[in-house]
């Protein structure tokens, strides 16, 4: 069984995406900012993070940024959600870790078979979303 981290401050995304991920056979934990979503990855280590792009303490580049510094979760892929409706750029794509970014709003059918592809690619070994 998977394990996926939603850090998010906003807790009906949380929510929505924790059923989600739930209801498809996954274990979920959840984060309400960057910084406790640091804390659980490196406690759990969960096969994939989705994490908001503006979160307190600490927003999503940040927190993928500082999971792809230690050695015992810079393996872990991410998925960053956003408002701001901005692709891969030139500052997302140095961090390797991060593997996609989704728009606002979202479906969450959509986030669920990003995040499978993720982990299936992860088992794989592969580099590429």
């Amino acid at each position: 069984m998977s394990l996926i981290l939603v850090a998010d401050d906003e807790s009906h995304i949380v929510q929505v995406l924790a059923l989600k991920f739930r209801n498809a056979g996954h274990d979920v934990i959840e984060a309400n900012d960057g910084e406790e979503a640091l804390g659980l990855a490196r406690q759990h280590q969960p096969d994939v993070l989705v994490t908001d792009m503006q979160m307190p303490f600490m927003n999503g580049m940040e927190l993928a940024g500082a999971l792809l510094d230690d050695a015992r979760t810079s393996a872990i892929p991410v998925l960053v959600l956003t408002a701001r409706g901005w692709a891969m750029d030139d500052c997302i794509a140095t961090l390797s870790n991060v593997k996609s970014v989704q728009s606002k709003p979202f479906s969450p059918r959509e986030i669920l078979s990003l995040v499978e592809g993720l982990m299936s690619d992860a088992e794989r070994g592969s580099e590429c979303t």
